[in-house]
């Protein structure tokens, strides 16, 4: 197990990076990377992998909603999806070696690698160690993280020395349609933490008072939580997390 760096636990997480379409900013953009750079904030952020197996800085499986091009894009290579501009700004799809090399060390750096078995099952293993590839060189405060456990373990080999966690949430049925209720129920109790050698959590800010959130943070865990959207939130996830990943307005900063 590798610890958290400090500045993790510290530093308010920009979700999908400082992002603000009306300005500009689409999610996962350089843009917002950038701005959350300027303004001091940690930087959480999502990778898909290419069809040439480039680690590439996106949410979702499908373009559709963020771009103007649609199917999945893991479909579409690096090439392509540096031609493919995201909607509410100028820029393309980022490579994550794109945005390493912007955020160089400057503010915490929280990458969640999604889950590409699609029942998080152990189908995984190319994008986890295309991003070690990418984080070889880079000197930064970083951590890694997934939904999917077998994801997690596969970074204990491809980045042992990089800390890891698990993205956990209640995994409510309307949340998580395709998931069977039996992978729900399983992934809800966290069975896999000290398994895959983890040392946190980002749990689901809604569902921070689960039983098995208070075990794991008495143990040692820190807790991580996501997405919070205002002030009054933040204060009650606060009660429970080490620290917040945020969106839609400015968290004060330490």
């Amino acid at each position: 197990m590798t610890a958290l760096p400090n500045a993790l636990l510290t530093t308010p997480l920009a979700h999908r990076a400082f992002h603000d379409k009306a300005q500009g900013r689409p999610e996962n953009s350089i843009a917002a990377i950038r701005a959350a750079v300027a303004a001091g904030y940690g930087i959480e952020i999502d990778v898909q992998p290419s069809a040439d197996g480039v680690a590439m800085v996106f949410h979702d499986y499908d373009l559709g909603r963020l771009t103007a091009h649609k199917g999945p894009i893991r479909q579409r290579s690096a090439a392509e999806l540096a031609q493919i501009g995201l909607l509410g700004g100028n820029e393309a799809v980022p490579t994550l070696a794109a945005v390493l090399a912007e955020v160089a060390g400057h503010v915490p750096l929280l990458i969640e690698i999604k889950d590409q078995d699609g029942v998080m099952g152990p189908n995984v293993g190319a994008l986890e160690d295309a991003v070690a590839d990418d984080l070889k060189a880079y000197q930064g405060d970083v951590a890694l993280m997934s939904f999917n456990p077998h994801s997690v373990f596969a970074l204990a080999k491809s980045a042992p020395n990089r800390p890891r966690g698990i993205t956990t949430c209640g995994y409510h049925a309307e949340d998580w349609p395709l998931l069977p209720e039996p992978t729900r129920a399983k992934l809800r109790t966290i069975p896999d933490y000290r398994d895959v050698g983890a040392s946190f959590i980002s749990h689901g800010w809604q569902d921070l008072k689960d039983p098995r959130v208070a075990e794991l943070k008495s143990a040692g865990a820190k807790v991580l939580c996501w997405t919070i959207r205002s002030t009054s939130d933040e204060a009650t996830a606060r009660q429970v997390a080490d620290n917040i990943t945020f969106e839609g307005y400015k968290a004060a900063l330490p």
